[in-house]
């Protein structure tokens, strides 16, 4: 078994995630090496197709994408249909967490968004932004290694999905409405009693694969915040902004 970066949260997901990965590979569906990362898939340019069939995608002017490979095709779309796409910083290992890709101004730099939708193109050629100076966010596209049709999903471990969506909420940056989906190939699609959400866990309201659209209608009810509780220490140390961040959202929080 290969040893995932992030093993030793939850044994169900990191098993969940060693057969996933295993999968990938192993039939050949993966680009690249699956383990211990968001898979790149064959198809996942046919699953962004099949995410922007979504209601709430053609209505979004403002989209959260995470920074994976595999989402490289949801990034380019975005981009290309005009929206604006805040996209964090991989692993979140920069000062600043997010950066922000505005088409028009991509355009006026003479910047190619094939070159943007990548993680190097969009650190070098982002705006760089903190989570409170984000705009209100219409559609979230997050990373994942496993997903059920209930809504249920894992990420490859490390926690940066649910840590972002709790910040996210304790700033009002989301809608109770606000549809939380993904892309990933359907071989990541699980039962639904094989993945065990978490209270600090956020479910999928919809998932694309390269087959289908599939609209969860989750009944899993959604975290209010970020379990700060549950943040780890290796976050602590390895995410330069969050303890200070916390600070500013207690401080926040005295004040109201």
């Amino acid at each position: 078994m290969d040893n995932a970066r992030w093993a030793g949260r939850n044994q169900d997901k990191d098993r969940i995630r060693q057969r996933v990965w295993s999968g990938l590979e192993a039939s050949g569906t993966s680009i690249g090496p699956a383990f211990s990362r968001i898979p790149n898939f064959a198809g996942a340019d046919l699953a962004a197709r099949n995410l922007a069939r979504l209601p709430q995608w053609q209505q979004a002017r403002v989209v959260k994408c995470n920074p994976d490979p595999p989402q490289i095709p949801v990034r380019l779309r975005a981009l290309y249909e005009g929206k604006i796409v805040y996209a964090p910083v991989p692993e979140l290992l920069k000062p600043y967490p997010f950066v922000r890709l505005d088409p028009d101004k991509l355009e006026q730099k003479g910047i190619q968004f094939e070159l943007a939708a990548t993680s190097q193109g969009f650190v070098e050629h982002g705006e760089p932004v903190e989570f409170e100076d984000m705009e209100l966010l219409d559609l979230v596209v997050v990373g994942c290694v496993a997903v059920s049709r209930q809504g249920a999903r894992t990420g490859k471990g490390g926690g940066f999905a649910d840590l972002e969506l709790g910040i996210f909420r304790e700033l009002s940056k989301l809608r109770p409405d606000t549809p939380i989906t993904t892309t990933v190939h359907s071989s990541q699609v699980v039962g639904n009693d094989q993945l065990v959400m978490m209270a600090h866990d956020s479910a999928l309201h919809a998932i694309a694969t390269e087959e289908e659209l599939i609209e969860t209608g989750t009944s899993i009810s959604q975290p209010r915040g970020v379990a700060w509780d549950e943040v780890q220490p290796d976050q602590y140390r390895d995410i330069p902004f969050l303890t200070t961040l916390r600070e500013r959202l207690e401080a926040a929080g005295d004040r109201d």
